[in-house]
């Protein structure tokens, strides 16, 4: 996503010290099974929840496809192509469906308007295709610039909907956004959708470009991988138990754990890397899930994360918050751009390329 929703740089691999190295690639256990081709660069696959045989997957022109029994259904779900400015790293670029959503309908997406801000905006659907005349705005932020944009729209626990934006983009986030409390930018969000008018809480700061994270459905635990500058990409964890107190992820003071600027951090509590690599082995940290389904039982429990640049994908277990067991898997994915589960707890992937993907 060099000019995709990710605010690139170049970064790479230097393991954490005390890291276990990776394990010889006849122990891994991951493969990669074609489910869909044809696709105009997806740049994320959703499930919804009462709807086992399909998946929902979010083309960054502003349009959602439905793969359904491995066969993408004509037509679009949603298409808001007229509304989604689509330069950069702007367009639709998140979606997530209500966890009762099979009762009430509601779906919740996230892009740049043609003003190239952030709109985070709740639509309904007839089970088949969303409607233009449900769109109700949630969030509106400003955007100086069209890269770090984050993206992302999540349920977590509590049944609470987390926004993660980007610094604001430019180069170092220039206008320190990012350690500013008052500002929405670099931010973890919070909302309340079951609240109408309910304003977002800030559990987070100190982001640079929070592109995909995730919650462990076993555990609760957030997982998130924030893409770095000139040498460092993160992946950060923060376990359930700390989710309700402010955690601050040190951008732009550190570049993974690196110290970069001398200046005051802003509030909250400091979130070091649980893992990074340097720019030797990829630029753009595109983060993924918790292997929880049954298809590979030695997998569970495993956290599975790429790079774009390289389309390496790893994957560690965290232990007493930290990372452990890294291992090389045994494929690439070229243009990875994100990870999907499905109701099962099973793994997806997209690349730009317009590619479908299953782990498995």
């Amino acid at each position: 996503m060099r000019g995709l929703a990710i605010g690139l740089t170049v970064l790479a691999a230097a393991l954490l010290p005390g890291l276990p190295s990776s394990a010889p690639a006849a122990e891994a256990q991951l493969r990669l099974a074609v489910v869909a081709r044809g696709l105009d660069s997806p740049v994320h696959v959703v499930a919804a929840p009462g709807e086992p045989r399909r998946l929902y997957v979010v083309e960054q022109r502003g349009t959602v496809r439905v793969v359904e029994r491995g066969r993408v259904r004509p037509g679009f779900f949603l298409d808001l192509r007229g509304q989604v400015s689509g330069e950069n790293e702007q367009g639709l670029l998140g979606l997530a469906f209500d966890p009762r959503y099979a009762r009430n309908r509601f779906l919740y997406v996230n892009y740049t308007d043609r003003d190239g801000d952030t709109r985070i905006v709740r639509f309904r659907s007839d089970g088949r295709r969303a409607l233009p005349g449900s769109a109700r705005l949630l969030l509106r932020v400003d955007q100086p610039h069209s890269n770090h944009n984050g993206g992302n729209l999540v349920f977590g626990p509590g049944g609470f909907l987390y926004v993660g934006l980007g610094d604001g983009g430019g180069s170092g986030d220039p206008e320190d956004n990012a350690q500013n409390p008052r500002s929405l930018l670099g931010k973890m969000l919070r909302l309340d959708v079951r609240r109408p008018g309910a304003r977002p809480a800030l559990i987070g700061l100190g982001l640079r470009n929070p592109w995909r994270y995730s919650f462990d459905r076993a555990t609760g635990d957030l997982y998130l991988g924030d893409v770095g500058w000139r040498s460092r990409e993160e992946v950060d964890y923060t376990p359930r138990a700390k989710l309700g107190r402010l955690q601050n992820y040190g951008w732009d003071l550190y570049e993974g754990s690196l110290a970069l600027e001398d200046k005051p951090r802003g509030p909250g509590e400091l979130v070091q890397p649980v893992y990074e690599y340097d720019h030797d082995e990829g630029c753009t940290v595109i983060g993924g899930f918790v292997y929880r389904g049954a298809a590979l039982p030695g997998e569970r429990g495993r956290y599975v994360f790429g790079d774009f640049c390289e389309g390496t994908i790893w994957s560690l277990r965290v232990v007493g918050g930290r990372a452990q067991d890294l291992r090389v898997e045994p494929f690439r994915i070229e243009q990875l751009t994100s990870f999907g589960e499905s109701l099962a707890g099973e793994l997806f992937a997209t690349s730009r390329d317009g590619t479908l993907y299953r782990l498995t």
